[in-house]
């Protein structure tokens, strides 16, 4: 995370350690949330692996996600919001690292429903999603490797709960309840 500067993602209060708004009813999540779901998906996001970012928003933890893929690893940011997409872009051309690897084609934004997943880039090594989905969108787990990790919050009445989902290699899946969070919902596409 350090590799990134959060600066160029969230210019408001960049090092604070709280979501910060971002526009369009989108916030990035606080640090120590993108830091957790790093941990989370670490044995997946190795050299060279394919990751979906769903819910990319100001694309800040996509780059994170390319950094811990490099040198050959690929990250797909996707989001239904197409100005958070360019901001997301504008974001990452502000390093040189960041220009280089969408230049590469190591890191792509695309738009798009992400609770469909995007599975032109499928299968992924790694899914993280950064908004709480309300049911579980099969697209997602289906769009997994096996083996492959997907970092998802799930709402539960009013509460919200962070699951990780592994695909075993035999194509079964084990999820996990790991503790409560506070997310911006998955929303349909502004009309």
């Amino acid at each position: 995370m350090l590799r990134v500067d959060r600066a160029h993602y969230a210019p408001a209060s960049p090092y604070e350690d709280s979501p910060q708004p971002i526009g369009h009813k989108a916030t990035i999540s606080a640090p120590h949330m993108h830091a957790s779901a790093c941990e989370t998906l670490l044995d997946h996001l190795q050299p060279g692996a394919k990751v979906l970012d769903v819910g990319s928003g100001s694309g800040y933890l996509t780059a994170v996600l390319a950094n811990l893929v490099a040198p050959n690893g690929t990250v797909i940011g996707i989001d239904h919001i197409q100005p958070l997409n360019d901001l997301a872009d504008s974001n990452m051309r502000k390093s040189e690292e960041g220009q280089s690897m969408l230049e590469s084609g190591h890191v792509k934004f695309v738009t798009g429903d992400g609770r469909k997943g995007w599975a032109e880039g499928a299968p992924y090594d790694a899914i993280h999603v950064g908004a709480a989905a309300a049911v579980h969108h099969q697209a997602l787990t289906d769009q997994l490797k096996a083996p492959g990790r997907l970092f998802v919050p799930v709402a539960e009445g009013w509460a919200q709960y962070i699951y990780v989902i592994d695909k075993k290699e035999d194509g079964s899946l084990e999820r996990q309840k790991l503790y409560g969070v506070q997310y911006v919902p998955l929303t349909d596409a502004p009309v």
